[in-house]
């Protein structure tokens, strides 16, 4: 038994890809066999990585949720920045130039817009939550927009690390509901060509939660959403720490 351990420390990244593997074939057999693909497999194996990261964390009373424990340590590889962008340029790079054109500008108008609701969203959740200062205000904003926008921003302009926590935590729930909600609307809102995709991609903006939801909704969809989506996390890691800060300020200035 030592010997395999010591195998699969040696060896985390290589296991883990083994793990995720799993996690997505039975999260898959799941959204089939007993949610009739109701729910897309993404969104379930995203919540069972959210359980992972969770119990992880509990049990070795660490800070990196699953990669604490030494077989898993991989999962710290494969959840970083490099892979994550590695992810977000691949899938982008599918989308055809000419297309995209003739989104105009209302794919441009769309980015503004869903970093503008998303955040001001966010803002409410943080009022109602208490908070009254310009700093968490934003931060929790910003991760109303993305997960990633969140501690980017919070960083940037100093918040504390349990507001960035909680900014992480909205990005995640906005997330994991438009994985699970794109597929049920797409119908009503015309959601069927690589236009409204881009559209799409630009509103909602979280790349993950989009990219799934156009997965399960129609596959050739995705590289027109993750790319508007993928323009949404930079333009929101530029704007919210520094022009929607500043509004923040004179808004809820002492």
């Amino acid at each position: 038994m030592e010997i395999i351990s010591k195998f699969l420390e040696k060896n985390g990244i290589v296991f883990t890809f083994l793990v995720v593997s799993l996690i997505i074939y039975f999260s898959e057999l799941i959204s089939v066999k007993a949610t009739n693909k109701k729910i897309p497999g993404s969104a379930i194996a995203i919540i069972i990585g959210l359980l992972l990261a969770y119990f992880g964390g509990v049990a070795t009373g660490g800070e990196k949720g699953i990669a604490d424990i030494k077989i898993f340590s991989g999962f710290g590889v494969l959840g970083g920045s490099m892979f994550r962008d590695f992810a977000i340029v691949s899938t982008a790079m599918g989308a055809s130039f000419i297309v995209i054109k003739r989104t105009g500008l209302a794919g441009v108008l769309s980015l503004f817009l869903g970093i503008v609701l998303s955040f001001m969203g966010g803002v409410l959740i943080a009022l109602l939550w208490g908070y009254r200062d310009a700093i968490s205000l934003t931060t929790i904003g910003a991760g109303a927009c993305t997960y990633i926008v969140g501690p980017v921003t919070g960083a940037a302009i100093g918040a504390s690390s349990d507001v960035m926590a909680l900014s992480i935590a909205a990005g995640v729930v906005k997330a994991v509901f438009v994985t699970i909600g794109t597929p049920f609307i797409a119908k009503y809102i015309g959601l069927n060509n690589p236009h409204t995709a881009m559209v799409y991609g630009g509103l909602m903006g979280t790349t993950s939660g989009v990219t799934a939801g156009l997965a399960a909704t129609d596959p050739k969809l995705v590289p027109y959403g993750a790319l508007t989506a993928t323009f949404y996390t930079g333009l929101g890691c530029l704007f919210c720490p520094s022009l929607l800060f500043i509004m923040m300020k004179i808004a809820f200035a002492d």
